[in-house]
């Protein structure tokens, strides 16, 4: 067992991550926490290179700009689309909605729903964090 945090570790942890302004968008503390295999995906890969090198049983707390984080907004992912070229016909394709698609190789991303009227949708592809400053705070609990 090592006491900190390498890129392919195996770790226990609580994390929050809040908007710059401290607006909660998901938080374990005060309940379960999260195990994490680092370099698998499960974690944005900016918000793993904070852990590296971290100890057990310390809390930290970093602010990320959106470059350093899930990147600028980039106007080129939104798109508008036609109803009928939308999965299901676009029935579900209110604003805010999340809508999945299949690419011809069969890997599936999603875009939200901006803005909706009878004829079509504007779906815009960006991570739902893009171009926002984030905040990240985090406690190792274990490394595996």
């Amino acid at each position: 067992m090592t006491d900190r945090v390498r890129l392919d570790s195996l770790i226990t942890l609580h994390y929050r991550l809040a908007t710059a302004d401290d607006i909660e968008l998901v938080s374990t503390f005060g309940s379960t926490p999260a195990t994490l295999q680092l370099g698998s995906g499960e974690l944005a890969p900016p918000l793993e290179a904070c852990l590296e090198d971290l100890p057990i049983g310390e809390r930290h707390v970093f602010l990320l700009e959106a470059e350093q984080a899930f990147g600028p907004h980039n106007p080129e992912l939104v798109k508008r689309m036609a109803r009928n070229e939308l999965p299901g016909g676009g029935a579900k394709a209110e604003p805010m909605a999340l809508v999945e698609f299949e690419a011809p190789n069969g890997a599936k991303f999603a875009g939200i729903v901006r803005e909706a009227d009878a004829d079509s949708a504007l779906i815009d592809f960006n991570h739902p964090l893009a171009g926002k400053s984030i905040r990240f705070e985090v406690e190792v609990i274990g490394i595996l």
